[in-house]
């Protein structure tokens, strides 16, 4: 724990900590001493979160009530963090949609990339520049396993999840001798409102503890974690398998999962 802390504390900002895997984030990150900065919209779940950790672990919390959808986030979150030491970005936030990408709303569309791709960039270099200058810290950027397969009626969902992917796996390169290190986080279906709010169907769920510490455990040490076994072979089944087929297979299956 105290090594942990010592790497990649004394503060650690997570994004989307209101609920499922960022709110896992959070706890775990609490139980290994980190503060912490919580991210998102829902203010009461953020606030009723943060009395919790305080109190069971005894660490310090600030609350950011934002929709990093709006163009001119940025600025509100590097002045609510002005003088903490952040030593870990969990960029968590994310949401995806499900159906016909014809039969749906552009703005939302254009949401779902703001928040997917545009502000874990942007959170990336301006808290990434600081660990850099430090000489230490870690960014984790949570993809899926959608980064590595062509999603009919998820198309934008995965296509911003390859983004995070590529970006995470560039970074890591990039990094190199700056202290700071770069994970990119791809767990399959998870137990989370994310299918709820998408409008698809819950298959094969796994639990957010075990992907959150699978996360934490890798975080220097590998440049991609993959939670469950079934998730990595089918990413390992992906990779000998024709991109056309897999996109096939892949409309076939989301045609019966959408809601």
């Amino acid at each position: 724990m105290t090594d942990f802390k010592y790497r990649y504390g004394p503060w650690a900002l997570v994004t989307g900590a209101s609920a499922g895997i960022g709110a896992e984030f959070a706890t775990q990150l609490a139980a290994l001493g980190l503060n912490l900065i919580l991210v998102a919209r829902r203010h009461q779940r953020l606030q009723k979160l943060a009395e919790e950790l305080e109190r069971k672990h005894k660490i310090q919390t600030r609350i950011i009530s934002i929709d990093l959808s709006r163009p001119d986030f940025l600025p509100e979150i590097i002045a609510a963090t002005e003088g903490l030491d952040v030593g870990l970005l969990v960029n968590n936030a994310g949401f995806g949609i499900a159906g016909r990408f014809l039969d749906h709303d552009i703005e939302r569309e254009l949401a779902l990339l703001a928040v997917n791709c545009r502000a874990p960039l942007a959170l990336t270099h301006a808290l990434g520049r600081e660990m850099a200058r430090r000489n230490k810290g870690g960014i984790i950027f949570v993809s899926s396993v959608s980064a590595y397969i062509a999603t009919p009626f998820e198309a934008t969902y995965s296509a911003s999840k390859v983004f995070e992917l590529f970006l995470a796996e560039a970074f890591g390169y990039e990094f190199r001798g700056t202290g700071v290190q770069v994970l990119a986080l791809c767990p399959g279906s998870t137990a989370t409102e994310f299918h709820e709010i998408s409008g698809s169907s819950e298959v094969a769920a796994m639990p957010v503890e075990p992907v959150v510490k699978l996360a934490l455990d890798k975080l220097g040490k590998k440049p991609v974690a993959i939670p469950g076994w079934h998730n990595r072979l089918l990413v390992y089944t992906l990779k000998l398998t024709p991109r056309r087929l897999q996109s096939l297979l892949a409309g076939r299956v989301m045609a019966k999962l959408v809601r």
